[in-house]
């Protein structure tokens, strides 16, 4: 398996990766830089470990895929 094949932003899943990934980075940040409460706090977290489950799920099938010549 070659962590090369993560960079391929001809496919799309490249960049849901990217985007993925840029919005639990977002939602991290908000976590600790706004002062969230209750259920708003539960969500925005939600939100976040979903994003990063989603930018795993498309890192590793751009892993294990063949690249697209």
């Amino acid at each position: 398996m070659k962590l090369s094949r993560l960079w391929q932003p001809g496919r799309g899943l490249f960049w849901v990766m990217v985007g993925f990934n840029g919005l639990s980075s977002l939602g991290a940040w908000a976590l600790r830089a706004l002062s969230l409460e209750g259920a708003l706090f539960a969500g925005v977290a939600l939100l976040s470990v979903l994003n990063c489950a989603g930018g795993l799920w498309a890192a590793w099938r751009l892993v294990t895929e063949k690249p697209i010549a």
